[in-house]
């Protein structure tokens, strides 16, 4: 079977088996992996290879950053340092909501992974509410703010390989200041949305209860003390400052550096946390990244078994016959998101198969990142790891994830595509 129906064949299956069976996502995704390579014509061979390959790839893409940030956030919570960081946010904005979407836009691009940003606000977001329902939202706001920012502004690790490829010398500078005006405008349409969603009226209690800090022992709370509480900000302050250390000094590779300043964060974390709870806080650190990382590996395998059987070659020849040329960055991107889950792997992917085509002199530069920054937020669905993140750490059911998170960035997605559409017809 040609791969591309045989893809929807597959996504229609896993969306099914997930709604009716309440098994873990890693099995099922690699159910999919499986059944997709044998209806493609793979041998059994030539996918289990590729099962291999999706999930060691992953793993070693994720492991150690998805570890240090379940550790650190653990450690943080096992100290009630929560309560501290919770009351310096506050100095800033005492809206939740805008806490939650600003955390995450702000923190997915210094920590260079959108998931692993999420993973660190996740226990911070959760204390600020404790109905779960409206928690949740936070969580949702926070997993979108993360994506806007990563899909569009320079040097993430989305936007690097898009740069690279089509800039034709264009400045960084000149890049962010259209991409960091769009990101903020979609930014605001995102909380718009969820206003439009979940009116005030259901969220009276986040509104009034979030300026006061939750109730924790006299003997472990220091939230009354004033100032910064500079204690429970150091793992982020050292992951900050191993950037430029690791860019300037040392000369990492990103990939590198990504698990350099997550290696760094963590170990300010463990040297400043007590011995007593050390521990404790790395086992269970350890625990809670272990579910996760699973999850993600599944995707990671499905989505290489996919792209490895020739999907992305496939798509672009049926594309041509169908749809104008400015829209097939966009569609192509959004075919291979959907396929592997990766906004990274989509960036590097969609850029290797366009930047040989003709395509590249047919559209300007600035309207092409931009159309592939838009793909690859279309279909953040069954293949995407966050999206299984974002439910683990919910609890939701795959409907209401879909409406809360895939919705929501979709929406962004479509901003962007916009935005390009009239930059290339004001570029011509």
């Amino acid at each position: 079977m040609d791969p591309l129906p045989a893809f929807f064949i597959v996504i229609i299956c896993v969306t099914i088996v997930s709604t009716w069976f309440r098994i873990s996502p890693f099995f099922i995704l690699i159910g999919g992996a499986l059944f997709f390579g044998l209806i493609t014509g793979m041998t059994w061979d030539m996918v289990m290879e590729g099962i291999v390959d999706g999930v060691g790839k992953v793993f070693s893409a994720f492991g150690i950053i998805i570890l240090c940030g379940a550790v650190i956030t653990k450690l943080l919570q096992e100290q009630n340092q929560i309560q501290d960081i919770i009351s310096d946010i506050r100095k800033v904005s005492k809206n939740p909501r805008i806490i939650a979407g600003f955390s995450g836009y702000l923190l997915s691009v210094p920590i260079t992974c959108c998931i692993t940003a999420y993973i660190m606000l996740h226990p911070i977001l959760k204390t600020l509410e404790k109905d779960r329902n409206k928690c949740n939202i936070l969580l949702y706001l926070a997993a979108a703010g993360s994506i806007i920012s990563y899909a569009l502004i320079y040097p993430t690790p989305v936007v690097i390989p898009l740069f690279t490829a089509f800039s034709a010398g264009m400045s960084p500078m000149f890049f962010n200041g259209v991409t960091i005006p769009l990101s903020l405008f979609l930014l605001g349409g995102t909380l718009l949305f969820f206003r439009f969603m979940y009116p005030d009226k259901k969220f009276v209690n986040i509104i009034r209860n979030s300026t006061e800090i939750p109730q924790c022992s006299a003997s472990k709370c220091t939230c009354s003390v004033p100032g910064i509480h500079w204690r429970a900000w150091g793992p982020f302050i050292a992951i900050v400052l191993a950037i430029p250390v690791s860019v300037l000094f040392l000369r990492l590779s990103h990939t590198s550096m990504i698990n350099f300043i997550m290696l760094a964060g963590a170990a300010v974390a463990i040297a400043l946390s007590p011995s007593s709870i050390r521990n404790s806080g790395i086992s269970l650190g350890a625990k809670h990244a272990g579910l996760i990382i699973f999850d993600i590996c599944g995707a990671g395998a499905l989505g290489y078994v996919i792209v490895k059987s020739g999907f992305a070659q496939s798509a672009v020849g049926h594309l041509t016959l169908l749809i104008p040329v400015i829209l097939i960055p966009f569609i192509l991107a959004a075919l291979i998101e959907t396929a592997q889950g990766s906004r990274v792997v989509t960036a590097v992917i969609t850029g290797q198969v366009l930047s040989g085509s003709a395509i590249v002199h047919d559209i300007s530069p600035l309207s092409l990142i931009l159309l592939i920054s838009a793909g690859s937020c279309m279909i953040s669905y069954v293949t995407d790891p966050y999206f299984w993140l974002v439910q683990r750490t919910t609890g939701d059911d795959m409907k209401t994830v879909v409406m809360n998170y895939t919705i929501p960035i979709a929406l962004a997605g479509v901003g962007i595509l916009l935005v390009a559409l009239v930059v290339e017809y004001l570029w011509n």
